[in-house]
């Protein structure tokens, strides 16, 4: 019995050292490699992540935080710009706005939209023969209110879904405030859901990297010479703080129904001819169209800065491009851009920055 408890007190004592000698040179150990065996260290790979490029949307060339401006197309609506439409409703959020001569040598506004719906445009006025040429790069949906036969006849050329008063429902409505026919407005959500193509629109302009220079003549401020009566001629500022250029209009610096003021980033002048049409001195009559194919005279407005050169077009299907004097595609600043039709022959006034 005694010879037995011996064994069994040789055995634990064996046991017991042959554990500590494993503890001592294999032990667990935070640090991973510590008094143990570096082939046996575990190592974490670092995560990987992945982000996603902004969406920049075509007609501004700004970033979409929405993302809106790819899945919807171009919305165009035909604007009234005489004194009795005043003020004007949603045109301060529209991305691209073509500036024409109608009638009587007034101006109409062909506001395009994407990138954002104001809740109320306009007031919406009749279609004009020189819509179909503006808006056929970017079909999309065109909202007008009627207009003379030889028009509608042409716009329904164009690769777009009209919506005027009669098939708009919810749309439109009469604003019951001011006196037809300058009190027709659209929605913008709405007007969007009647739906067109292409989704997303193509890009209508080259666009500079956001603060990246441009170079040119620097300029406070320009006169646009639309006629009419009252005369449509209009100033355009430049104002450095905001980056933009503000309008002013019948001695009125422009703003809207909510009180925005109306400014843009970029002015592009587009010197062209307008025929057809019954026109003592050649332009600007219902009937008359601008001759938007072709070449031609173009100076852009943009940074502070002038860039005289031209604009071609190789056909309707084909967006316009704005070169400078040595052939170059001219880079506008990301955001709005008004493109001012003007008949070839109008004047347009600059007033240089100081010291220039």
């Amino acid at each position: 019995m005694f010879r037995n408890r011996s064994r069994l007190v040789a055995c634990c004592a064996l046991l017991t050292a042959t554990a500590l000698a494993l503890a001592a040179c294999g032990g667990d150990d935070d640090d991973g490699n510590a008094g143990g065996d570096a082939s046996t260290t575990k190592t974490t790979e670092p995560a990987t992540t992945t982000t996603a490029a902004p969406v920049i949307a075509p007609l501004t060339g700004m970033v979409d935080p929405t993302g809106e401006s790819q899945s919807r197309p171009v919305l165009t609506v035909k604007v009234e710009n005489t004194p009795d439409a005043l003020p004007q409703w949603g045109i301060d959020q529209a991305d691209v706005i073509y500036e024409e001569i109608v009638e009587g040598n007034i101006t109409r506004l062909a506001a395009m939209f994407n990138s954002r719906a104001p809740d109320k445009i306009g007031p919406i006025r009749s279609v004009r023969n020189t819509d179909q040429a503006i808006v056929w790069p970017v079909g999309g949906i065109f909202a007008y209110s009627g207009g003379a036969p030889i028009s509608v006849k042409s716009i329904s050329a164009a690769p777009v879904n009209r919506i005027d008063e009669d098939n708009a429902d919810d749309a439109m409505f009469r604003d019951s405030s001011r006196k037809r026919p300058h009190n027709l407005y659209g929605i913008g959500a709405n007007l969007f859901a009647k739906g067109g193509q292409p989704v997303p629109p193509p890009a209508l302009f080259a666009y500079r990297a956001v603060g990246a220079p441009i170079t040119g003549v620097p300029t406070t401020s320009f006169v646009v010479g639309f006629k009419g009566r009252p005369s449509q001629a209009v100033t355009w500022t430049w104002n450095a703080t905001s980056g933009t250029y503000t309008r002013n209009l019948y001695g009125t610096d422009q703003v809207t129904g909510t009180g925005a003021p109306i400014a843009s980033q970029n002015v592009v002048v587009q010197f062209v001819n307008y025929v057809g049409g019954k026109p003592p001195g050649g332009a600007g009559y219902e009937g008359s169209e601008a001759e938007l194919v072709g070449t031609g005279r173009a100076v852009v407005f943009t940074g502070g800065q002038m860039v005289e050169g031209t604009w071609t077009r190789a056909s309707k299907e084909t967006p316009t491009q704005f070169l400078d004097a040595g052939g170059q595609p001219v880079q506008l600043a990301p955001g709005q851009t008004w493109v001012e039709l003007l008949q070839d022959g109008y004047a347009l006034t600059t007033t240089p920055a100081p010291n220039v």
